[in-house]
């Protein structure tokens, strides 16, 4: 088993914890920020969510 294939089985088992750590850097970036790019921000905390969400095997498109 290869690294990538590791790291698509602790994507697929600790899905969550990888939401909850995309939403935790936006977070952080919106508040060094000020908010002044919170819309990108949103944008790529979706972005990083459904790439990742899709190497794990998520296959629920309703996330949002």
């Amino acid at each position: 088993m290869g690294i990538f294939d590791k790291a698509k089985d602790a994507l697929g088992e600790h899905g969550d914890k990888v939401d909850e750590g995309i939403e935790k850097a936006g977070d952080f970036a919106d508040e060094k920020t000020g908010g002044e790019h919170a819309d990108k921000i949103d944008q790529g905390q979706e972005f990083a969510k459904d790439r990742l969400g899709d190497l794990g095997g998520n296959q629920d498109d309703n996330n949002a």
